[in-house]
């Protein structure tokens, strides 16, 4: 089997999409259950099982539990589901006018080739950015298919990212990802970037307490110290 890298081509767009949003949506059930299982919410589910009990009965104990439950699953579904719908209106229903109409940004699919069948089961994304006379790369996209992960593809693909923007001759590389997807972050941080910032926001404030999901920045420095 060999995995080849290349430029997207408009005939992968359905394998594209569905790729992309079976991988962000795969990040809800670990969201949910890092959530549920942090000292924070492991203290306020039997607090409300209880408080439920003391107004009302069993059923009210389990009301209340039931409604904890479903809220903070709702908002781990909707961190991750909004980022589907959203992108799939907006720069990945038109992957060649949104990212390979600039000569400074690309898309890239990996391909893996088993005998004469090709499949795409990977991508990454680089778009340029102007912050005052500073150009930098900014990486989105960054999938990978379950069944091709820990085989070297993570590393391959970030490092055609940066690679092409060093011969853009982009000042940095920057990207975010959240606090979930801990392949990731470990990858970007094995490959050279440094997390540079940490945030929440949207449906993660209703989940901050718990301290677990929060927004990574990382950053690549392409010049020279």
């Amino acid at each position: 089997m060999a995995l080849v890298i290349r430029r997207y081509r408009p005939a992968d767009k359905d394998t594209v999409l569905t790729l992309f949003s079976n991988c962000i949506l795969e990040h809800i059930r670990p969201c949910f259950y890092n959530a549920m299982t942090s000292r924070l919410y492991l203290t306020i589910t039997p607090t409300l099982c209880v408080v439920g009990y003391l107004l009302g009965s069993v059923f009210g104990a389990v009301l209340f539990l039931a409604a904890w439950v479903g809220l903070i699953y709702y908002c781990c579904h909707e961190v991750y589901a909004s980022v589907v719908r959203v992108r799939l209106r907006t720069d990945m229903q038109d992957i060649p006018g949104n990212f390979l109409s600039r000569p400074d940004d690309c898309f890239w699919v990996a391909e893996a080739r088993v005998g004469a069948r090709a499949q795409v089961v990977g991508m990454v994304a680089v778009v340029a950015k102007h912050s005052g006379t500073e150009k930098y790369g900014e990486m989105f996209r960054m999938i990978i298919s379950p069944q091709y992960r820990r085989m070297g593809l993570g590393f391959r693909l970030t490092q055609t990212a940066v690679d092409f923007c060093k011969e853009q001759g982009f000042s940095k590389v920057v990207l975010q990802t959240t606090s979930t997807q801990m392949a990731a972050v470990v990858l970007y941080s094995k490959v050279g970037f440094n997390r540079v910032q940490s945030n929440v926001k949207g449906l993660m404030l209703l989940l901050k307490p718990s301290g677990f999901l929060f927004i990574e920045y990382f950053t690549y420095s392409l010049t020279t110290p």
